[in-house]
């Protein structure tokens, strides 16, 4: 695993979660991220090792080296400070209070299903994309 990397863990399953991860892998000039879904083992390595209940948070978590990790909307805006053309809103939006941004992103999560479907198992990255999956 590099150690420098910022980790994306991500649902695997969700269509909206998987869209999300290519958008952030064609924003992701740097290469700063790489990526692997929840329900992976490494997911579940990196949950336990820092104490994360993942029943608690069935959603984004961002890892980063030697700091800590994101959830939620944090993660998501955290995630946007790295992506060209994007970084300035996420810092704005970070100004907000995470409560407040926090409703927002676990009303759309808790219906991601719903509005945008999800897969019978995770998805499978291309050839080109495989040294960004962990």
């Amino acid at each position: 695993m590099e150690l420098n990397k910022k980790i994306i863990l991500f649902d695997g399953v969700c269509n909206l979660c998987n869209n999300t991860v290519q958008f952030v892998i064609k924003r992701d000039v740097n290469d700063i991220f790489r990526f692997t879904p929840l329900q992976s083992d490494t997911a579940k390595k990196l949950l336990h090792e820092r104490n994360i209940d993942i029943d608690d948070i069935d959603s984004i978590i961002l890892i980063e080296p030697n700091v800590a990790y994101y959830t939620k909307s944090t993660a998501a805006l955290e995630i946007g400070k790295e992506l060209k053309g994007y970084d300035g809103l996420s810092v704005i939006l970070l100004w907000l209070p995470e409560s407040f941004r926090n409703i927002v992103y676990d009303y759309v999560a808790k219906n991601r299903y719903k509005w945008y479907g999800k897969k019978e198992s995770c998805m499978i990255p291309t050839q080109e994309l495989k040294n960004k999956f962990i």
